[in-house]
């Protein structure tokens, strides 16, 4: 005679079934399949097996925030992520020459220059990667330790609120778009740029703008604004069309965020991550095609 072992008939002892071995006189409170200790899930009322608690997460609605993002407990996993990979490119950059490193050299944001036997191409001659890479490069401690705090201070802030994947996109293009508005508003003859300065200005924008959304006091953080847009403007060194790009990115897609209709969201935000993003690319091409003909 065969059959499933778990099954029962009077007189007989349920055995567990996932585990045709062992005898149980527990059953599941939702199917009512016997189950052993090892198969137990507490539930509100007496024990579940593993089926049907997975079946009860699945239409489970997952609680999200006012813009979307999925709320999860924890640390700022993607912030913490970010940060790791700007110490990176920091590490690799010191154990490889520093500023004057081949490493530097390629990853750094150069306008237009092509020198063969130093290994150097700027954006003009194909190295678009710079415009990325850029954003992720510090070699002064200064620099790379003022970034990393606005990152940790408004990223962390936004992961929450955005969730994982807005927060990412936003990070990107708002660095993005500080490296195309250096490319296109410097002189092909400039020293190159670098530093997450555009990321964190974008953050700086998206997070005024949710605040605003929020109705939450932004005198602080207004205050904060006007103290690094006069630095960037006073201090020598500073690569403004970098902040200015990225605050502007930050603010475009910070609005689009917090202020998008429930309705249309998703689609809203993914909308406008395209949009901005390919407005950055025309706007190279351009560039590239003045600076070559």
């Amino acid at each position: 005679m065969t059959g499933d072992p778990s099954a029962t008939t009077p007189g007989t002892i349920p055995h567990c079934y996932r585990h045709s071995d062992r005898e149980t006189y527990v059953s599941c409170q939702r199917c009512g399949k016997p189950i052993c200790p090892d198969c137990m899930r507490q539930a509100s009322v007496g024990f579940q097996c593993p089926d049907c608690v997975r079946e009860g997460q699945a239409t489970v609605r997952r609680p999200r925030t006012a813009f979307g993002g999925r709320v999860r407990p924890g640390s700022a996993y993607v912030t913490i992520t970010l940060i790791a990979i700007n110490f990176a490119f920091f590490v690799i950059a010191h154990a490889t020459g520093g500023e004057n490193g081949s490493f530097v050299r390629r990853m750094e944001l150069w306008t237009s220059v092509d020198v063969p036997r130093l290994d150097i191409q700027g954006v003009a001659q194909g190295s678009y990667w710079q415009l990325l890479t850029s954003t992720f490069l510090h070699v002064q401690v200064l620099h790379i330790a003022l970034n990393m705090i606005g990152l940790w201070i408004f990223g962390s802030f936004l992961e929450a609120q955005l969730g994982r994947w807005r927060y990412l996109a936003l990070y990107l293009v708002s660095g993005f778009a500080g490296s195309v508005a250096v490319y296109v508003l410097t002189d092909p003859n400039s020293p190159p740029s670098l530093g997450a300065s555009g990321s964190i200005f974008g953050l700086f924008g998206a997070a005024l703008v949710v605040l605003l959304r929020q109705r939450a006091d932004v005198s602080q953080l207004l205050l904060l604004l006007v103290l690094n847009l006069v630095i960037t403007f006073t201090a020598s060194n500073i690569a403004w069309q970098a902040h200015l790009g990225g605050l502007a990115a930050g603010l475009v897609l910070g609005a689009g965020f917090a202020y998008a209709p429930r309705k249309h969201r998703l689609a809203v935000h993914i909308g406008l991550l395209v949009l901005v993003t390919a407005m950055c690319v025309v706007a190279t091409m351009l560039r590239t095609a003045a600076l070559t003909t």
